[in-house]
């Protein structure tokens, strides 16, 4: 199973940038699914997250200028960022709590399963 995470880049301050993350292998379910960032000598903190059925999870940081949204079809969950911050700058890790299956098909219940981030750097 993996996570993979797509969109990030360097942007000046204002701009936007769209991040992606497609959940990929024998996956029998995923439930909510998030987006979390780290910045350099800090925690990983969420960022927003949503559930299968659509309920949303903002930091208030990022409310008003963040969209998180998901495609259940595609195994897919979003993060549309806009008017960056230089505050913004870290690197974004999407996360999702699913189930999936082993080579001998275990079923395996994962919480906060982790993809690879992908660095986001926001230019004053």
């Amino acid at each position: 199973v993996l996570l993979q995470a797509f969109g990030g880049g360097l942007v000046q301050a204002g701009g936007f940038l769209r991040l992606s993350c497609v959940a990929s292998g024998r996956i029998l379910n995923i439930g909510s699914m998030g987006w979390y960032r780290q910045a350099p000598g800090k925690q990983r903190d969420l960022v927003a997250d949503i559930t299968s059925g659509g309920s949303i999870n903002y930091a208030d940081s990022v409310k008003g200028r963040f969209t998180i949204s998901r495609d259940n079809a595609k195994k897919t969950v979003y993060l549309q960022m806009t008017s960056l911050k230089p505050e913004d700058t870290a690197v974004y890790y999407c996360a999702a709590d699913l189930t999936y299956l082993m080579q001998d098909d275990t079923p395996v219940a994962v919480g906060d399963y982790w993809g690879q981030g992908t660095q986001v750097t926001v230019s004053s």
